[in-house]
């Protein structure tokens, strides 16, 4: 009998006694509710979306229903704003609206490239998905093949769920469709929409596709002045926006002079007046080409300069086509918690997981306890995340393990599990997967760094983590497979796109899933590809001798020594969290000067306001235990400085003075913010000899 199971056998009795309770999974005080994706520290009062729903900004029908270009609804929208006619619809993307930017129309569409960004250079060769479907196309095939099947949930505050079939989302896309052509929207208007994550919201995204609308999501999360600067930027004509608790006041950003109204309001089933023949009329529409755009999204990184990314139906199907060649085929039970704002929500969370025929569950609360009940209850099998969220709760399952005195057990368990199947990992862990209710085989992870320790814990108790890597202006770009999922690595080109790596490192895309270019911004387009179409990433990378891409951070973040050496900032921070240290910023603070910024750990006592150094962290503790975090840190710091070359050791390391860093809706940190506090800061030196 091999060595691993004769351990196994001795230890079972010890294994079973490890469980996970959902209750602690925060890795840093203050981190939870946000890396889950709340609102954020904007408080907005209860009674808001009664209000709004009461129509006192417009936001709700209130009305009796009518056919597009009858009654009331068609008067909503100021202006000359006139209901499109039968020429309307067949003219695609055309007309003017005062001085409201408009997208060309169809006709003066040059080989499926956006008019906004015609540079010689942004031509993409790459064959095109072979399967010219477009998102509608999408929804109306998986109704047609789940039909009845749940497709889209909801878990409410009270534990109830709500749920619609496949066909009942068709059905409600369509609704929203002739709700919006009846408030006067027309083809190539844009749309904003502001919501929490739910099945409405879904069917509204189908709805505005149906009636030939852009698409221009927001985040809950977004400052007031983000918003009315996308909202001008975009020339949006109309806002749909969410209900409940955590709905938005449109007052907030400025945004109580667009129309408005629920998307509630727009999935409703008809109302009194709404025509009988409605059905038979949507039909007749003109349906939206491949090479349409309907998506655009505002992004910042962490640059706080919004740039929107135009996506047309082609660019997103083509990621979803590449997609289907690199993921298990198995039953796809999902909990969502990533905001529907978010592309990668978007095109994998929904759009791919439809094509699928899952069961998705919108979880209403960002309490952690009710977020692990909905996922055992709802059996799940795989969830996307971002990485973030994925540590946080590998921490939780970590904290958890040490306070019931199992660490040393489970630790032992890992490294022999490592070397097992899957299923064999999940046997042995199985009152793990139990807490998870008892089916998660998949992790998808994107949109930051995901630290390989990460991986591998999550790995190690039989789920499998497939790390996926681009941007919003790809689309899709490099993607481990449920086959093929080293720690380290973000895979290979999905299927269908290009990469390369440039002679200074930077990695390079192109292919049917990557943008045509930035909304009204020729010169950005023109500077984010080469000459021949690759797009310039940002991001620095090698290959390794498989293929696979390995990401060595941002270009703009790289270090450059005097001696003309380079440090990855990102690969320092790395042998930082195996040494210890969950959370760190690697800065060069001075010409050659190596500095390491720490995330105080979340449990520890406070580090004392008086010392010029060390902000204040937390509640206040005594001399002997700041003495004690203070030097385990310094220990993992020099830990860490012996895996690394001389010119890459950290020299010095100082707290950051908040619970958690600053950071952008997808959770990466603002490196310039930080950089910005610690040009005023003073460190602590790393003293080798001490």
């Amino acid at each position: 009998m091999p060595d691993c199971w004769i351990f196994l056998l001795k230890r079972r009795s010890a294994l079973s006694k490890v469980s996970f309770s959902p209750t602690r999974i925060s890795a840093n005080a203050g981190i939870t509710s946000s890396a889950l994706g709340s609102s954020g520290p904007r408080r907005r009062r209860a009674n808001v979306g009664a209000r709004v729903l009461g129509g006192a900004r417009r936001c709700g029908t209130g009305l009796a229903e009518c056919s597009p270009g009858e009654g009331p609804l068609a008067t909503v929208v100021p202006g000359d704003a006139v209901v499109p006619g039968d020429a309307d619809l067949h003219a695609g993307l055309g007309g003017d609206r005062g001085a409201v930017p408009r997208v060309r129309s169809r006709a003066r569409y040059v080989a499926g490239r956006i008019p906004i960004a015609e540079p010689g250079g942004v031509v993409h060769d790459a064959p095109v998905t072979t399967t010219r479907r477009t998102l509608v196309d999408l929804l109306e095939g998986a109704a047609a093949r789940y039909g009845e099947r749940t497709a889209l949930g909801i878990r409410r505050d009270d534990g109830t769920i709500a749920a619609w079939s496949y066909r009942e989302l068709d059905r409600r896309s369509r609704l929203a469709a002739w709700r919006l052509r009846a408030r006067g929207l027309r083809p190539g208007d844009r749309l904003l929409t502001w919501s929490a994550s739910c099945p409405e919201l879904a069917a509204v995204y189908f709805g505005a596709m149906r009636a030939g609308l852009i698409l221009v999501p927001l985040d809950l999360r977004m400052s007031a002045a983000t918003i009315r600067r996308i909202a001008d930027r975009s020339g949006a004509v109309h806002l749909a926006i969410g209900t409940g608790r955590d709905a938005p006041d449109p007052a907030e950003a400025d945004l109580d002079n667009l129309p408005c109204v629920t998307v509630d309001d727009l999935c409703a089933d008809p109302g009194a007046g709404f025509p009988a023949d409605w059905e038979a009329t949507l039909a007749t529409w003109a349906r939206p080409a491949p090479e349409d755009p309907y998506l655009l999204v505002f992004t910042s990184g962490t640059t706080g300069t919004p740039k929107g990314v135009v996506l047309a139906h082609e660019n997103t199907i083509a990621g979803i086509d590449g997609f289907h060649e690199l993921v298990p085929d198995m039953e796809y039970r999902i909990v969502s918690v990533l905001p529907l704002s978010h592309l990668f929500e978007q095109a994998i969370g929904l759009y791919l997981v439809l094509d699928f025929g899952a069961d998705v569950l919108y979880v209403r609360s960002r309490n952690p306890r009710v977020v692990f009940e909905a996922i055992r209850a709802h059996r799940t099998t795989a969830m996307i995340l971002v990485p973030q969220i994925l540590d946080v709760f590998w921490a939780g399952l970590q904290r958890e393990v040490e306070r019931q005195g199992q660490a040393a057990t489970f630790g032992r368990a890992r490294a022999v599990a490592r070397r097992l199947p899957m299923a064999a990992r999940r046997g042995i862990f199985r009152r793990v997967h139990a807490q998870l209710g008892g089916g998660l085989r998949l992790l998808v992870s994107a949109g930051a760094f995901l630290p390989p320790a990460v991986q591998q814990g999550w790995e190690d108790v039989g789920v499998v983590v497939m790390q996926g890597y681009g941007a919003t202006e790809t689309g899709s770009g490099a993607c481990t497979t449920w086959r093929d999922h080293p720690v380290g690595t973000v895979g290979r080109a999905v299927p269908g796109v290009e990469m390369r790596i440039a002679e200074d490192g930077e990695v390079l895309f192109r292919g049917p899933s990557v943008t045509r270019g930035y909304w009204d911004d020729l010169a950005a387009t023109a500077a984010a590809f080469t000459p021949d179409g690759f797009y310039r990433s940002g991001d620095l990378g090698r290959l390794d001798g498989e293929g696979r891409l390995v990401l060595h951070g941002r270009k703009r973040d790289i270090i450059v020594l005097p001696n003309g050496l380079n440090v990855f900032p990102e690969d320092v921070e790395n042998a930082l969290r195996v040494a210890g240290i969950r959370d760190s910023i690697v800065l060069e603070t001075e010409s050659g000067r190596i500095e390491a910024i720490v995330l105080a750990p979340a449990a520890s006592p406070g580090i004392p306001v008086d010392d010029p150094a060390v902000p204040a962290v937390g509640p206040f503790g005594d001399a002997d235990a700041v003495a004690r975090i203070r030097a385990e840190v310094d220990a993992a710091v020099k830990a860490a400085n012996a895996t690394l070359a001389i010119h890459a050791r950290v020299a010095a390391w100082r707290f950051w003075p908040e619970e958690d860093f600053p950071r952008t809706l997808t959770l990466k940190v603002k490196r310039d913010q930080v950089r910005a506090w610690a040009a005023v800061s003073a460190p602590l030196p790393v003293i080798e000899g001490a």
